[in-house]
This record gives C-alpha cells, sequence and structure tokens, in this order.
C-alpha cells in the first residue's frame, strides 16, 4: 500500500515531453525516494520508543507523546490529516485520466472521453468518480479500503508482470512509411542472388564449400525458439512466434496460483498430511520452473529505443509469485467485495457502447 503512488506518473506518461526517459527516471526515483522515507521513519521510531510499546493507529504521534513533545505529537498528527488530503488529490489526478484513456479506447463509456474546451481536463470523470470516492470513504472503514485496494492493485500489477513476458517474446511492429513507386531506383539486372541473400554455402565452381552457415548463430525472430534448444525441442519450433510463450505463462500462473494456495491454505485449512503437502509443493515447484525454463528457450526483442525490464522473465515471474501469495493472504470478505467489484465492472462493459 506504501508504494501505490507511483502509478500516477505512469497515468500522466501522455503529458511528458520524452516519456521513454522520463517515466523509468520518475518512478525509480519516487521508488525510491518512499523506500529510503519508510526506512529512516521506522528507524527513528524504534530507537525512539520499544517497537511492542506503540499505538498501531497514530505510531508517529504516540512516540512523541511518549517522549513528553506534545507539541511535536500535534504536528505529527496535523501532518496525517495533510498526507490524506495529497492522496486525495493525487487520485484525483490520475483516476480520471485512466478512465479517459479507457473510454478512447472504447473500453468504457465514451461520454468519459469528453474533455473541458478550455481546461483540457476530463472534467465528467473528475466529478462522478471524486463522488465514488467520497461515497466509499463514507461507507467502509480504513482497514476494508486498504485492503480492497490492496487486492486490486496486486491483480493489475500481476497481469502487467504477465502482460510483460509475453510482449516481451513478440515480434516488435514498426511501421515504415512506404516509398513512392515512382521515386524506387529499378534494381539493376544480375545474374547472381540478390544483395543480401543469405546463402547456404558459397563455392568454387569445383562445388567446394568455403562457408559454412551456422545456425546457432542465425538470428531469429522475438518469440521462435532459440538455435541452441532445437535439437531437443524441435517440435516446439512449428508454432507460430510467442504461441507457445503465451501458453507457458498461462501454465505458470495457473501452478503459481496452486503453489501460492498450498502455501497459505495447506496446513490451516485444508489440513494436508505432511507426505502430500510436500508432493503438492514439488509437483508446482515444478511445474512454475519449467514454464519459466520453457519461456527463457525462446528469442526475446533486445533492439529498442525504449526502457525494458531487465531479467526477463525471471523478473516478472517473481512478481506474479508475490503479488498471488499477498493476495491469498487478504481476508475472505476482500474476496467477496473484490467478486462484486468485477461483477459490476462486467456488467458496465457490456453497455458501455450506449452512451
Amino acid at each position: 500500500y506504501a508504494f501505490v503512488g507511483f502509478d500516477v506518473i505512469a497515468a500522466s506518461s501522455e503529458e511528458a515531453r520524452n516519456p521513454q526517459r522520463a517515466v523509468p527516471r520518475a518512478i525509480a526515483f519516487s521508488l525510491g525516494l518512499a523506500t529510503g522515507a519508510y526506512i529512516l521513519v521506522s528507524m527513528v521510531l524504534t530507537l525512539m520508543v520499544p517497537w511492542y510499546t506503540l499505538d498501531p493507529d497514530s505510531a508517529l504521534a504516540d512516540a512523541f507523546y511518549r517522549r513528553g513533545y506534545s507539541w511535536a505529537g500535534f504536528l505529527v498528527a496535523a501532518g496525517s490529516i495533510c498526507a490524506m488530503n495529497t492522496v486525495l488529490l493525487s487520485n484525483l489526478f490520475s483516476l480520471p485520466r485512466i478512465v479517459y484513456a479507457m473510454a478512447e479506447d472504447g473500453l468504457f463509456f465514451q461520454v468519459f472521453s469528453r474533455v473541458h474546451p478550455r481546461t483540457q481536463v476530463p472534467v465528467i470523470g473528475i466529478v462522478v468518480f471524486g463522488v465514488l470516492m467520497a461515497l466509499l470513504a463514507l461507507v467502509f472503514d480504513l482497514e476494508a479500503l486498504v485492503q480492497f485496494l490492496s487486492i486490486g492493485t496486486l491483480l493489475a500489477y500481476t497481469f502487467v508482470a504477465a502482460s510483460i513476458i509475453v510482449l516481451r517474446f513478440q515480434q516488435q511492429k514498426v511501421d515504415v512509411p512506404a516509398q513512392p513507386a515512382a521515386r524506387r531506383p529499378a534494381p539493376e539486372p544480375s545474374e547472381g542472388p540478390a544483395a543480401g541473400e543469405l546463402k547456404e554455402y558459397e563455392s568454387f565452381s569445383d562445388k567446394l564449400q568455403l562457408v559454412d552457415r551456422d545456425k546457432s548463430k542465425e538470428q531469429r525472430e522475438p518469440g521462435q525458439l532459440k538455435a541452441s534448444f532445437e535439437p531437443y525441442l524441435e517440435f516446439l519450433s512449428d508454432f507460430y512466434p510467442g504461441e507457445v510463450v503465451t501458453v507457458a505463462v498461462v501454465t505458470m500462473m495457473v501452478s503459481a496460483i496452486c503453489l501460492c494456495s498450498i502455501l497459505v491454505f495447506g496446513n490451516t485449512h485444508l489440513h494436508l498430511p505432511t507426505w502430500s503437502y510436500s508432493l503438492l509443493l514439488v509437483l508446482f515447484s515444478l511445474g512454475f520452473l519449467l514454464s519459466l525454463l520453457l519461456i527463457w528457450a525462446h528469442e526475446q526483442q533486445r533492439s529498442t529505443q525504449t526502457f525494458q525490464i531487465p531479467l526477463v522473465p525471471l523478473s516478472p515471474a517473481l512478481s506474479i509469485v508475490l503479488n498471488i501469495y499477498l493476495m491469498l493472504k487478504l481476508s475472505y470478505m476482500t474476496w467477496l467485495r473484490f467478486t462484486i467489484w468485477l461483477i459490476i465492472g462486467e456488467s458496465f462493459s457490456g453497455g458501455k457502447n450506449s452512451w
């Protein structure tokens, strides 16, 4: 929950001058700043008073009260109120822009794609979702809202991590403007092979082979099986580029869900014996690792001018496992509210084109 605010940067990337460079740097800077601030505040609290004596509802203010600085406690409480207003303003900044982008892509009601002619902001989205946030804050308590936000954020991060893997192993679409036919130079007649054509070998008149093409060094398209794995997984070469990776990502996510379910509910709710608990852990772990290795055995995009996530597919796979594990640790009431939220969202998406 502490690191949710960085998505505001991604939501406003359309307004950046150079989003390819500015957005990744801004996200890394904001995450580093938030991490450093939380670590330093935690160090200050534990150095002021023992951690087990802190009030979980107002830890900072309570720590100053215990040390005799009551005036500092009032300042901290006032700062907390200001921080809540900051969070509200940041959500009012990012949420209408996300809704606007969805409406522009045809995924939500078209009325939310309208902008004010003078201010150029989505006023309808700001008003509607501002009122909706106020109603949610009025009906639910803080803990329920935090868990509700956490499960939605973790699910979004899970799908983003899976999408990173799928997109990285697909062919990159580059729009190249077509040259007018009148200006194209006519090819010169030649008896030999065209320029740039790959030959299996070049030889003298007696067919003496000079250059043999090494298939292991052959440049392959993203999503195709690597040449080094072709002798062992030759049957995967018949699939379209990226098709095997997509199936492997789905298999990896199913294995991660089963693995995390066994870790969370295996001893407490399912009451599995030790041998079956260990066997299921090994089976689902092997399924996850084999899917990861199958993804790694394919070529991925490398020639790009934009920022790329490092250590793909390892880092997105770890993100998927951690997100699913944290989602399963939430209460059943959070899952019930989340299910109702999905049903309502699906019903809205069914009639989005009527507005």
